[in-house]
């Protein structure tokens, strides 16, 4: 049994010399798989083997991620940095990973992301951006992810979505946006319009929880009615050129408060909703009140005419009953005169 470890661990530091392995790493030549580890990394060890298709960096303190850090990798499709200490990445920093599948970015501290960082990586099934400092996404980050299946973005600094960045997820299955600052004003209808799209085709989400306003703090967004956002007031024109020439710079002024005034008014609306509520509640309520009234109503004149249609039937039958009895009465009244008649003759 000793002899036995011996010969692996003399094959290991064989491998190792032959392979190249980097220092601190494990190398596995037959799984192509290099693992680094929890090794105090600050930044991508150079050497791994060209054919490598698994890199493991996740626990160490890697804070910056060079441009040609993955050039010489061009067969990899697991990459996981998860738990290091990255701030930022650069459009250029997964260039030529054309076969990535796996990307995990969890638990780092990435607060920005370039447009085109991802558009190497046309083959990407699942990414992991969760517990990181993202307050938004770049437009057009998933214009070439239409092989992701798996998004999560759980634990980060969201508060609004563009569901333009999403409609190019057309094979999208898992959505993860758990415990992000979601503000649920009139701006995030349309994502709660398209998460029930999602749904309905067969999509999986966490739960979404409001942040803003207070009265729907903690308040599950796939659960709040439609009718509580209220639809952002539309930007109004600009003025035509003929206004900027006969204008100044009051009108200007004028113009720029009336967008703040819109922005502003946007943002307030939340607020007004629990009076909302209360006025559409008060509505229903009123409403249920005359309803249940009118019924009454009905009711009460269905009894009447029922009884009143009883009464005139009841009376048409005793009329009908005198007018045949008259004739008879009539005829007794003659028989009965004509013998006292006869002897006073």
């Amino acid at each position: 049994m000793r002899g036995k470890i011996i010969l692996e661990i003399f094959g290991f530091l064989l491998l190792h010399s032959v392979t190249g392995c980097p220092e601190r790493c494990l190398c596995n030549i037959t799984l192509k798989e290099v693992s680094c580890t929890g090794n105090g990394l600050s930044e991508v060890p150079k050497g791994v083997p060209p054919d490598t298709e698994i890199l493991y960096l996740q626990n160490n303190h890697i804070h910056t991620i060079s441009n040609a850090a993955f050039t010489d990798m061009p067969q990899l499709q697991v990459l996981d940095l998860s738990n290091n200490v990255i701030s930022s990445l650069s459009s250029n920093t997964f260039d030529g990973l054309h076969n990535l599948l796996n990307l995990n970015l969890a638990n780092n501290s990435i607060n920005h992301m370039d447009n085109k960082i991802l558009h190497s990586t046309g083959n990407l099934k699942q990414l992991d951006l969760s517990f990181n400092n993202l307050t938004s996404l770049p437009e057009g980050l998933f214009k070439n992810q239409k092989n992701l299946i798996w998004l999560g973005m759980h634990e980060n600094q969201l508060h609004q979505l563009d569901t333009a960045l999403l409609d190019s997820l057309s094979n999208l299955q898992v959505l993860l946006f758990q415990k992000n600052h979601w503000k649920c004003d009139c701006h995030v209808a349309e994502l709660k319009l398209w998460l029930e799209g999602f749904l309905y085709k067969g999509g999986q989400i966490d739960e979404i929880l409001c942040t803003e306003p207070e009265d729907l703090r903690s308040k599950d967004l796939m659960k709040i009615p439609h009718e509580l956002f209220q639809p952002c007031p539309s930007v109004k024109q600009k003025p035509a050129h003929g206004d900027f020439e006969h204008g100044s710079s009051t009108t200007h002024n004028h113009h720029t408060k009336s967008e703040n005034d819109q922005n502003s008014d946007c943002s307030s609306k939340p607020k007004q909703r629990a009076g909302s509520l209360r006025h559409a509640i008060a509505t229903i309520v009123i409403t249920g009140v005359i309803c249940g009234i009118v019924c009454l109503l009905m009711l009460a004149a269905a009894i009447y005419g029922c009884s009143y249609a009883a009464l005139m039937a009841k009376y048409q039958r005793e009329l009908k009953k005198l007018e045949h009895l008259d004739p008879e009465v009539e005829q007794g009244s003659a028989e009965e005169k004509e013998p006292l008649d006869g002897p006073l003759g």
